[in-house]
């Protein structure tokens, strides 16, 4: 499932965020990419760790906490810390690559399987020329180029890309998430019988009927989730 999720952040969040990364010591991207990804990978990246890096990955996780489209389409177990990269001058392009399936976390605490990508963007979209987020899936591929503050989830499993970008420079937050339903396509069961709900709830209010849907919802959740 492909899903934009607007305004994930606010105007003064998004304003915090890009003057932290406007004074970032940025790195080569491809410290954190796996063999295949790191061969096509040319882009920089905030370092993980660090005071910016903390406040940034604070901001972004409080952000999504209060968006409930995010959490019933993700339905998050574990979700890596977000990191941040820019695209720029030479440092402009990602190639097509494949998300590794398996990330450690950076506390040592394991390992997180990566259901979902996720690409948080940072820069307004008129500021620069070329970056489109380009993924394939059983339709074709699809290119994004999203506003300020708004998320794209796509299934990890994708191949995708991030066409060079030509004027300007493209922040922009990423990361993974361990659903607590492996199966993608009871995820987007869930999610949709999610959004009906919440529509029939608006239209008829908390009926009897809403509330054994409801039932039927959190049956359903409560069988193919691992919590």
């Amino acid at each position: 499932m492909l899903l934009q999720i607007p305004d994930i952040l606010n105007e003064a969040e998004l304003k915090q965020a890009t003057e932290l990364l406007s004074m970032a010591n940025w790195t080569d991207g491809r410290t954190t990419a796996g063999p295949q990804a790191a061969s096509v990978k040319r882009n920089e990246q905030l370092p993980t760790r660090g005071e910016s890096a903390s406040r940034l990955q604070r901001l972004v996780l409080a952000a999504l906490d209060r968006q409930p489209l995010y959490f019933a389409a993700a339905l998050p177990r574990r979700v890596l810390p977000p990191m941040f990269n820019r695209y720029a001058g030479e440092a402009n392009h990602y190639g097509t690559h494949v998300d590794q399936a398996v990330r450690r976390m950076p506390d040592g605490q394991g390992a997180l399987r990566a259901d979902i990508s996720c690409t948080l963007f940072l820069s307004d979209p008129t500021s620069y020329d070329g970056g489109e987020l380009v993924v394939d899936d059983a339709y074709g591929s699809r290119s994004f180029k999203l506003p300020a503050g708004h998320l794209l989830l796509y299934p990890a499993s994708s191949v995708h890309q991030v066409l060079p970008v030509i004027r300007g420079q493209r922040l922009a937050s990423f990361f993974w998430i361990e659903s607590m339903v492996r199966s993608a396509e009871q995820r987007h069961l869930l999610f949709d019988f999610d959004m009906q709900l919440m529509r029939l709830r608006q239209q008829l209010g908390e009926t009897s009927e809403t509330i054994a849907l409801t039932g039927t919802y959190h049956n359903l959740l409560r069988q193919w989730a691992d919590a």
